[in-house]
């Protein structure tokens, strides 16, 4: 998303959490660790100095794991002298609290949060980085900032729509990967498309049951932020859910998994999250429910699926 700025003609500082990375940008002008085979301009400032970062800019891009973005939120809180515009791509759920991003700016934020907005859809980060033509969607309830958003990051590469729907925007990108997961799962454990079609097709009526409980729209988990986002995620090789999801099919342990993983797989706490707000809500979200059996309870995957192939008969739609 530097990249995506930058290529728009804005001012950007790349904040790094780990020096070293920080360190190895300004000296390769790559990211050793994430993406080293694509170059980063001299317009992009790297910084790991988050106080410095804090005070670059009244807009703050913020694309950290959902278990640190309250941590690194407040610590940016303790920066700031004026109001401050947060752009959230994180994808995930706060396990603590269930919250969502755009709550945790406001509790964090208070009155120093000028507007907020979060962005999502399929966007794998080596093929926006490289300029694959992509389209996403920003999202908030001040229409103003969303519109003023998607005009600085759109160019002939990437194509963003304004939405006003925060809440199903944060869900899609939150529940998709729980759905990913349980995607790779079955290519892990060999069998095929019809299968993964019928997964994805009852995962997104899972994820839509819930984002409208909460208060998200039907028609943001048939876009880009919902469908979208779901079938990329859950079909590409490129994604880090699917690719747990495949390891785990295979046999291997959750915990050897992640522990080989230099990036973060949201999923796997997301559906910790997933689970305790359809329970909150009394929402069925049986895939879900299944996923989290075999993240956190060693259940068999092969048992999971046979469980939700047994499940009682029923029409499609709820009448």
């Amino acid at each position: 998303m530097a990249l995506v700025a930058q290529r728009c003609g804005n001012q950007v500082m790349l904040w790094a959490h780990d020096a070293r990375v920080a360190e190895a940008i300004n000296s390769s002008r790559t990211n050793p660790v994430y993406l080293p085979n694509i170059a980063l301009p001299d317009e992009v400032w790297v910084t790991n100095d988050l106080e410095e970062a804090a005070n670059f800019s009244d807009t703050h891009f913020m694309v950290v794991p959902s278990h640190h973005y309250r941590e690194v939120l407040t610590r940016i809180r303790g920066y700031r002298q004026a109001p401050v515009t947060v752009i959230s791509g994180t994808k995930g759920i706060e396990n603590e609290t269930q919250e969502r991003m755009s709550e945790i700016s406001h509790h964090v934020l208070g009155g120093f949060l000028k507007a907020f907005a979060v962005l999502s859809g399929p966007t794998f980060a080596l093929e926006t980085a490289r300029g694959d033509p992509t389209a996403a969607v920003i999202a908030s309830r001040d229409d103003e900032c969303a519109q003023t958003i998607q005009r600085a990051l759109s160019s002939s590469t990437f194509r963003l729509y304004h939405s006003s729907d925060v809440v199903g925007v944060e869900l899609a990108g939150s529940l998709k990967n729980v759905i990913a997961i349980a995607a790779g799962v079955l290519e892990g454990l060999g069998l095929g498309n019809n299968t993964t079609a019928a997964l994805i097709t009852r995962g997104l009526h899972e994820m839509t049951k819930l984002s409208i409980a909460l208060g998200g729209r039907l028609e943001t988990m048939a876009g880009l932020a919902g469908m979208g986002d779901l079938v990329l995620t859950c079909t590409g090789s490129l994604s880090r859910n699917r690719t747990v999801g495949v390891a785990l099919g295979k046999g291997r342990k959750l915990q050897d998994i992640l522990g080989d993983m230099r990036a973060v797989a949201e999923g796997v706490k997301t559906s910790r999250s997933a689970r305790q707000l359809s329970e909150r809500h009394g929402i069925e979200m049986p895939i879900a429910a299944e996923m989290y059996q075999v993240l956190y309870e060693n259940e068999s995957a092969r048992a999971a699926i046979q469980r939700l192939m047994s499940r009682s008969l029923k029409a499609e739609a709820a009448r």
